[in-house]
């Protein structure tokens, strides 16, 4: 056997843009895993996927021309089945031979856990791989992820495009195969306009250059880095930098095969437009490339990839010119007729605008999100008459031509009204920062403004799915929920900003029942600050509550407002869990072991700045030599308190400490407690944890030499209780146990 170099290339009509890669990979991974399944040699190198729009190819630098020999083994009856009494076959074993066509006699046995059986062994010689390429080259086409085959002519047959011609070559010979209604040869294509001819290939290690010959830069890493160097080329002659966007690059690489770049320019007057649409239009709809100016202001100049080394680049220059202008002519009336109207006059409409059936308008939505906004800003030192204008603002852009035209600009659109109008700077940014992260690898708002709005934005979204019925479930999550809830996690842990979450959320979802007249609304609001205050989960108003306001509540008589905040507590409850589920992965993608994150997830803080320092304290801590006996003793600790049978009492009493290590613990314990009060008030986590660890010494020691469950159950209740008290202490940062195997 030997090895020889195998070239596949399929040729079709243009292949879409953004399946081309997936279909180039897909290709790929099925031809080589047809040779593998078939046992194949081959050798891999640095191969990868070829591709241009025309075509899909496989190039190996070595593949065996046979496969090695083929052992089988098919497994028959066990002897107490296949033998009688006397040795004799019985008719399960003569029906085996019978169909594998030999005598039982020439079977052998073998032994497996559940007994001797029989078994037919054979060695048949390895297939030519040439006759199994055909083979290989169908199944790895069935199996393409192609979601609407065409078909062409009077065929049965199907593809993403119609096919035109196809190479199969195994050293410097053709295999025959016929496919698609094609017949394989030794003959690709070049260039469809610059080298419109076949191209006659004698071996497959000449493929990518013969290829280059006529004009194909088959290679797509080829293709890119000629785009993007010739890119920046024509913008530095044009005095700027290129915008290269990934998204946009890529799929003008699968647009051409021999890629030219072509500086060209538009009228200075469209530079009125808010930048982001011109740009917009440029790379979304167009496939070209801005030129910037060196502090990041869109020029006049951008670039075109022409699929052709023109002989008269100035013409080209010219259609790609005349393509762009009546678009930005479009965005220039669109954006200058909202100049006319006024971004405050566009609020007006959207009290017309159905934000969700169960939800009222996106008008109602503003005034929701206003007030909320207004009551983070107060907890986070962002002027509140700010976050009220720039909320009341905020949404009004969805009525102007120019985000009906180019809908990705929202809030971008936004920010320029306002400007125009003469809002002060920080509101119309803040506009714009709303929607921030407006994708998963997208920074959070940079203003403090723009943070607050963002908050509060996602807490009304948040609370009205929820309330709306619209929660994730599978891979549906049509008001993109998963999304805002990670959006406000991060937006809050990354600002640093320090406020009840759960409160937050739960007057969020007092905004989205709305049921009552404005004052019952705001008098529930009221009464869930208090709440939130005095600690009160679900609230006991006769325990919690005194004055006109818990009177007016009891003397309901329906009781609705009571079960409406009680509601409302529970669905903060469960939003918050929705978006602490969201912080897993944001976690696990910062290298946090899931062990930390539930650790402190068990303690469910109130807000997600502190759960992030607790996150960084049980990182510090889990470091310490004293943290896994510390994190195992708390473990102990837990199981202990579950299985105790009566009351525990309330407090330690030292008159009940008979053991010198009991004693040194108690101690300990109350030293530690005291050491450790100011920094857990100051939520200085790590010199809590740090603390702590210093009480190893004696846990161990207590372990070692008490017996907790005393049969005296004065001593045991007292012991309890020290433990107890340890453990409330040990867990007052995180649930430390999880950190113990």
């Amino acid at each position: 056997m030997s090895m020889q170099p195998l070239l596949i290339e399929l040729g079709v009509e243009e292949l879409p843009v953004k399946a081309l890669p997936g279909l180039a990979q897909a290709f790929f991974d099925g031809v080589i895993d047809g040779l593998a399944k078939r046992g194949v040699a081959f050798e891999r190198g640095d191969a990868k996927p070829l591709s241009t729009p025309r075509r899909l190819a496989v190039l190996l630098p070595g593949v065996e021309t046979e496969q090695p020999e083929q052992h089988s083994e098919v497994f028959g009856p066990y002897l107490n089945i296949a033998l009688d009494a006397n040795g004799e076959p019985t008719k399960a074993l003569q029906g085996f031979a019978a169909k594998a066509g030999i005598d039982w006699t020439a079977l052998e046995r073998t032994t497996d856990a559940k007994g001797e059986r029989f078994v037919l062994r054979s060695v048949t010689p390895g297939a030519q791989t040439a006759s199994l390429l055909p083979e290989i080259l169908r199944e790895a086409i069935a199996a393409m992820p192609i979601p609407k085959p065409m078909r062409w002519g009077n065929h049965e047959y199907a593809f993403a495009r119609p096919v035109h011609w196809l190479v199969l070559l195994h050293g410097n010979d053709i295999v025959p195969a016929q496919l698609l209604g094609l017949t394989s040869d030794r003959f690709s294509r070049g260039h469809r306009f610059m080298a419109d001819k076949q191209v006659w290939l004698s071996n497959p290690a000449d493929y990518v250059e013969s290829l280059k010959a006529a004009n194909v830069l088959v290679d797509a890493d080829a293709r890119r880095e000629r785009i993007v160097a010739e890119v920046n080329a024509a913008a530095a002659q044009a005095g700027g930098v290129a915008r290269i966007t990934d998204d946009n690059l890529e799929q003008v690489v699968n647009l051409v095969e021999w890629p030219a770049a072509v500086l060209c320019s538009f009228e200075r007057e469209f530079l009125a437009v808010p930048q982001e649409a011109l740009i917009e239009t440029m790379e979304i709809n167009q496939k070209f490339f801005p030129v910037l100016d060196a502090g990041g202001k869109l020029t006049e100049k951008f670039i075109g990839i022409a699929n052709i080394e023109s002989r008269d680049v100035a013409e080209v220059s010219k259609g790609y010119e005349r393509v762009i202008r009546p678009r930005f002519s479009d965005a220039k009336f669109f954006f200058d007729e909202d100049l006319k109207q006024g971004l405050v006059a566009m609020g007006e409409g959207l009290k017309t605008v159905t934000y969700q059936a169960k939800l009222g308008s996106v008008a109602d939505k503003v005034q929701r999100v206003s007030t909320l906004a207004q009551g983070i800003a107060s907890a986070v030192g962002v002027d509140p008459g700010q976050a009220k204008r720039a909320a009341e603002l905020a949404k009004n852009d969805l009525q102007s031509r120019m985000v009906n035209e180019f809908p990705e600009l929202q809030g971008i659109a936004g920010r320029h009204y306002a400007v125009a109008g003469g809002e002060s700077l920080s509101v119309a940014l803040a506009i714009d920062e709303s929607y921030q992260p407006r994708f998963a690898a997208d920074d959070i708002a940079l203003s403090p403004l723009g943070k607050v709005l963002a908050i509060a934005e996602r807490l009304d979204t948040l609370a009205g799915g929820f309330a709306a019925g619209l929660k994730p479930t599978g891979n549906k999550d049509p008001f993109a929920l998963r999304r805002n809830a990670l959006g406000l996690a991060r937006t809050v842990i990354e600002s640093g900003f320090d406020f009840d979450l759960k409160l937050q959320l739960a007057l969020a979802a007092n905004w989205v029942i709305s049921a009552g007249n404005r004052a019952e609304i705001e008098e529930r609001a009221d009464l869930l600050r208090r709440a939130s205050e005095k600690g009160v989960k679900f609230l006991d108003f006769d325990a919690a509550f005194a004055g006109t306001a818990s009177q007016k509540l009891k003397d309901d008589p329906a009781g609705t407002r009571a079960e409406q905040i009680g509601a409302m507590w529970k669905s903060s409850e469960e939003l918050y869990d929705f978006i602490i589920d969201r912080l897993k992965g944001y976690y696990a993608d910062k290298g946090v072991p899931a062990t930390h994150f539930n650790a402190v997830a068990e303690l469910k803080p109130a807000s997600l700045y502190d759960f992030d320092r607790r996150i960084d304290a049980i990182g510090t801590f889990a470091q310490l030599p004293e943290a896994e006996a510390l994190a195992a003793a708390n473990k102990r600790i837990r199981n202990i308190l579950r299985k105790a049978e009566g009351a525990i009492p309330g407090s330690i009493d030292p008159s009940l400490l008979r053991e010198p290590a009991e004693s040194e613990l108690a101690e300990a314990v109350t030293a530690a407690i005291d050491d450790t009060g100011v920094a857990l008030l100051q939520k200085d986590y790590v010199a809590v944890l740090g603390r702590l660890a210093r009480l190893r010494p004696q846990v161990d020691a207590f372990f070692d030499a008490v017996m907790v469950n005393a049969e005296d159950p004065a001593l045991r209740g007292n012991r309890l209780a020290l433990l107890r008290t340890l453990g409330d202490r040990l867990g007052s940062v995180a649930a430390i146990e999880h950190l113990s195997n």
